[in-house]
């Protein structure tokens, strides 16, 4: 698909090959529940705990990894200017694994053991909606940087999230699909087992349809499949412009390359869940993904004077550009603390209503006002993969 003229493309970077040497080790540092952001005890008077659950390992490592990343940062700077109320933020952090079930587990460890009042995470739907049940139980403010499916927030008032949802980001897609790639035909590739998943395609596909466009095949696949070229032979057969796959990098990679060896040469598309340096990387993975679009949070590009000094910072740290995930994480807690401020207080009920009340937070992800449902009304960024690099396509 060749990408048109008028696209402003800035030169987005992958973060360096080595990260993924240092995943097991940086894994082993963050496991075990210590307080980060210089705090001693997250229990003792002089700090306010704030705990924070994570896919530090497992499938979707690079995911929590990025948000973790950005979390700590953002509780660093907080703290070393002077922190909230005059006490610095203890971070508790929990790994989940990547893993169902081990966010519930995680929470309830925070919750009970860590005595959090706020709680940050996760960047998987299914395991913030998992989460959530807990944290609206004991009342406890939980705000998700990245879950984008809706019912995470409808497990209670006390759930919130800094990213935009579904039903926006598959609108911004099938729009996308339908307007700039010129595509009147799509198949879809769903993983029926994840709740992102089979969100974000509905999504798609009812803005798809509306503007006109037909769905002419829809296949399934489950978390741990390997192999797809049943499914990806079907959809072939059927003539599409273009295929979404509403699904998470790891699945991603392996679907596309698939697809080129049996001769589908037309744009892969998809959501937020491809946002990770691991989807280009392994053998042809960056041949074959040349060509393709996805919709996301954030571009280390954006001209915005947060955003700059974000990247800026963020690269000082870890010596590599920021993605999507790290700028959420960032949002998230610095959003948390500025409830805080607004509360005067750390108690859990006056931060769930300054959080409730939030309007115009500017983040490095953007201006956002939560609605009466706590999702955020924010923008998104469509990314393309070329020449082996994720290059904006336009905001949305």
């Amino acid at each position: 698909m060749k990408i048109p003229d008028w696209i402003p493309w800035a030169l987005g970077a992958f973060r360096r090959p080595s990260r993924a040497g240092c995943a097991a080790l940086l894994a082993a540092a963050l496991v075990g529940c210590k307080p980060e952001g210089g705090a001693t005890s997250a229990a003792s008077g002089d700090t306010i705990p704030v705990g924070e659950f994570a896919s530090l390992t497992g499938s979707e490592a690079t995911f929590g990894q990025s948000s973790h990343n950005g979390t700590v940062l953002a509780i660093d700077e907080i703290n070393a200017a002077g922190g909230v109320l005059g006490k610095k933020l203890a971070l508790v952090t929990e790994d989940n694994q990547s893993k169902e079930g081990e966010s519930q587990t995680a929470v309830k460890k925070l919750i009970s053991r860590d005595k959090v009042v706020a709680v940050l995470g996760e960047v998987a739907s299914g395991r913030s909606i998992e989460a959530a049940q807990t944290c609206q139980k004991y009342r406890i403010p939980q705000v998700s940087p990245s879950s984008t499916n809706p019912k995470v927030t409808e497990q209670g008032d006390h759930i919130f999230r800094v990213c935009f949802i579904d039903p926006f980001q598959g609108t911004v897609m099938a729009k996308f699909a339908s307007g700039t790639l010129k595509a009147r035909k799509v198949g879809l590739l769903v993983d029926v087992g994840a709740p992102y998943s089979v969100g974000l395609a509905t999504f798609f596909k009812e803005g798809f349809v509306a503007g006109g466009g037909t769905v002419v095949a829809e296949q399934k696949f489950t978390k741990d499949d390997k192999d797809f070229k049943a499914q990806l032979t079907a959809i072939k057969a059927a003539g599409p412009d273009a295929v979404f796959v509403p699904a998470y990098y790891g699945q991603v990679t392996l679907i596309v390359m698939q697809a080129r060896v049996l001769g589908l040469t037309v744009p892969f598309i998809g959501g937020d869940g491809w946002e990770s340096p691991e989807l280009v990387k392994g053998p042809g993975a960056k041949e074959a993904l040349e060509g393709c679009y996805f919709s996301t949070h954030f571009s280390p590009d954006q001209a915005t004077p947060q955003a700059k000094a974000f990247v800026a910072k963020y690269v000082a740290k870890h010596r590599e550009k920021p993605d999507a995930m790290a700028a959420l994480g960032y949002d998230s807690a610095q959003l948390l603390a500025d409830a805080m401020r607004r509360a005067g207080s750390a108690d859990p009920a006056k931060v769930r209503d300054a959080l409730a009340a939030t309007k115009d937070f500017d983040g490095v992800t953007g201006r956002m006002t939560l609605d009466a449902s706590r999702n955020a009304r924010k923008s998104a960024v469509i990314l393309a993969i070329h020449n082996k690099r994720r290059q904006p396509q336009g905001f949305v």
